[in-house]
């Protein structure tokens, strides 16, 4: 059938950026370790995760739970580096290997199965391969598709053919978020967890053009892999022979500084040469010859369309480890970098801006890099993303997150929540409340009685000790009872409009233990 699954074997290192680092650092394997990005844990490993150490943990929590925790800094390019001879001993027992990412390696199923009798016998041999070139530990998982390739790698499952869907069904749908392909997905995650779709096989019973229409082109994509499908459909065009880019490097090049200067210049002419045909790249080949005659070949795979920037990275990574590894180190420097577009996809169907030079693509990058830095210098919580969720007030309706940190709600925004506070809310929700009074036209404070009704009609306020000042408008009061069990006290809100000369101030105050207090300012 022209659109049948290739079906996949994926070679999965466990933990690759804790492996990598205790490697370069020559640790010995029963030392918890940790890798942190952005103050938060990215990856650790088993004798850290028996002290409680968990990926998305703050790197103060991961030590105070395992003082004796090793902390390495997030590198790619070890990581790179070190993989290399993982992908060069999958090379040596299968052809067509393409690097997902460090620490993943997939190749076409067909070809080991062939020549060793058999998934079963081929996933074997290949355990061996890599624990004897390199004494890293590896999972094999074969399925019809990459992206159930992957999960089955994570599980160490061979999925029989034609069974992807099956085998994708029961399991949760963040499986879309954790990057297959290096692809994230959390908005479309949480968005589906909000609706009820828990689940892949919940998520791909429903209709593709209900996802298209409700969603967009990106949850199509993730809906596919949910019914175990390719990710784009099979019609891909083969880029023209003319956007294959190469460079004559005179003196041969033995550093790969200057070898990445080289790259960078490379991958912004490849990215030009694609942009004036609106196509993207998704699968990158890296070729180098040196001045023996050694030859280099690797291609790696992005779900995303890769960025000048992207590409320059694949490439210095690459370089990195054919140039400074101990397995596999060519004999001279090297005279000839050809970067070619083994697969590309129409630009606009994943990411327009990637034909902007300065596009949002580019600029969010940078961003990124930037807030990240500002965070290094100040702190986790230097930088931070206002998320909304749901809850009673106002303070609960929205929260700060460190830059980098997932931006799911804790709770559900659209669940009915009882006692809201009606639309607008306050512009500014004070941390720390102001004491305030409030006064009908005879002077005496309101209360709120047994039946949830003001004493009084609000006449005058005074905020932390200051002048009354007239109320021109109000609205309420709104009761609230959550929480009666643990805090059985009156509580009510109230939206008063103050109103001195040529000025106006909207307040939110609210009555708890018999006190009023200002809690929100209005614009």
């Amino acid at each position: 059938m022209f659109d049948r699954v290739e079906r996949m074997l994926v070679v999965w290192c466990p933990d690759w950026p804790v492996t990598a680092a205790a490697a370069a650092a020559r640790l010995t394997p029963h030392q918890p370790v940790a890798v942190v990005a952005a103050n938060r844990v990215v990856a650790c490993s088993a004798p850290a995760r028996v002290e409680g150490v968990r990926r998305g943990m703050r790197r103060r929590d991961a030590q105070g739970r395992c003082p004796e925790l090793v902390v390495f800094p997030d590198d790619p390019v070890r990581d790179a580096r070190l993989f290399e001879p993982v992908a060069a001993a999958v090379e040596e027992m299968a052809v067509g290997v393409e690097i997902i990412r460090p620490g993943v390696v997939a190749v076409p199923a067909r070809g080991p199965a062939g020549y060793f009798g058999g998934e079963d016998r081929a996933a074997e041999r290949l355990i061996d391969q890599v624990a004897d070139r390199t004494g890293a530990e590896c999972e094999i998982g074969v399925a019809d598709g990459l992206f159930a390739a992957v999960l089955a790698a994570r599980r160490g499952l061979l999925v029989p053919p034609g069974t992807s869907r099956e085998f994708l069904a029961p399991l949760s749908v963040r499986e879309l978020h954790r990057p297959a392909e290096g692809h994230y997905r959390s908005d479309l995650v949480d968005l589906l967890r909000r609706l009820g779709l828990r689940t892949l096989g919940a998520f791909a019973q429903v209709p593709e053009k209900d996802v298209s229409a409700r969603f967009g082109a990106d949850a199509v994509q993730a809906h596919r892999l949910a019914r175990g499908e390719q990710e784009r459909p099979p019609s891909r065009r083969r880029p023209p022979p003319d956007l294959v880019v190469a460079e004559e490097l005179d003196p041969p090049v033995e550093r790969v500084d200057a070898a990445a200067f080289v790259a960078r210049t490379l991958a912004e002419k490849l990215h030009a040469g694609l942009a004036v045909h609106g196509l993207a790249c998704t699968r990158l080949g890296i070729h180098a010859m040196t001045a023996n005659g050694e030859e280099r070949l690797r291609v790696w795979r992005c779900a995303e369309p890769l960025t000048p920037g992207g590409i320059a990275d694949r490439v210095r990574w690459q370089l990195d480890g054919w140039l400074t590894g101990t397995t596999g180190r060519p004999s001279a420097g090297i005279v000839r970098l050809r970067l070619e577009p083994v697969e590309v996809v129409e630009g606009h169907a994943l990411q327009l801006d990637l034909w902007r030079g300065e596009g949002r693509a580019e600029a969010d990058e940078r961003a990124g890099r930037a807030m990240v830095h500002v965070q290094g210098l100040l702190g986790p919580d230097a930088v931070v993303t206002p998320v909304l969720g749901g809850g009673r007030d106002p303070g609960e309706a929205a929260r700060l997150v460190p830059w980098g940190d997932e931006q799911s709600p804790r709770r559900d925004p659209e669940a009915p929540w009882p006692g809201r506070l009606p639309a607008p809310s306050p512009a500014t929700v004070l941390a720390k409340p102001l004491p305030a009074k409030v006064f009908d036209e005879h002077g005496r404070v309101i209360d709120i009685s047994a039946r949830h009704e003001l004493t009084g009609k609000p006449s005058q306020v005074s905020v932390d000790g200051g002048r009354p000042r007239r109320v021109h408008a109000w609205a309420g009061p709104w009761a609230t009872d959550a929480r009666w069990w643990i805090n059985p006290c009156r509580r009510a809100r109230l939206q008063v409009l103050l109103e001195e000369e040529d000025t106006q101030t909207a307040l939110l105050l609210v009555l708890s233990e018999e006190r009023w207090t200002v809690e929100g300012i209005y614009d």
